[in-house]
């Protein structure tokens, strides 16, 4: 019983760090889309991996979405997850795309070539315009 307690602990801290980072994504975007990209291209993936898995941080940053205090965009989720994946020592990438009509962009995270954190459908209906 004791290591589920620690788990569960685990998950809220992880969860509450994903929080912590969406409120700074939200400071960091006063400074530019450049500064975001900039800011992602420099993380490099831990050396070591964690305890937690891509399903695990994809689950924590949807949780901190829900709690957040504005509706977080595609970029920001992404940004956020892929910040931390790589600091668990996942190789991720935030992925930008677009597609000409009708207009859309859109922002997913993939890890090894597999989007962990919205539909695989996105890699074949997006052109993408940026790996970060």
């Amino acid at each position: 019983m004791a290591w589920q307690a620690q788990r569960g602990l685990r998950f809220i801290a992880l969860a509450a760090h994903a929080w912590l980072l969406l409120a700074a994504f939200d400071l960091a975007r006063h400074a530019g889309f450049s500064h975001i990209c900039s800011w992602l291209r420099r993380l490099r993936p831990a050396s070591r991996r964690s305890w937690a898995g891509a399903d695990d941080i994809v689950w924590a940053v949807d949780e901190a979405c829900v709690w957040y205090v504005k509706r977080a965009a595609c970029l920001q989720r992404s940004a956020v997850a892929t910040w931390l994946l790589r600091r668990h020592g996942l190789r991720a990438e935030t992925v930008i795309g677009c597609r000409p009509l009708p207009f859309e962009s859109h922002a997913w995270v993939e890890v090894d070539g597999r989007v962990v954190n919205d539909r695989p459908q996105y890699q074949n209906a997006f052109t993408v315009l940026d790996r970060l």
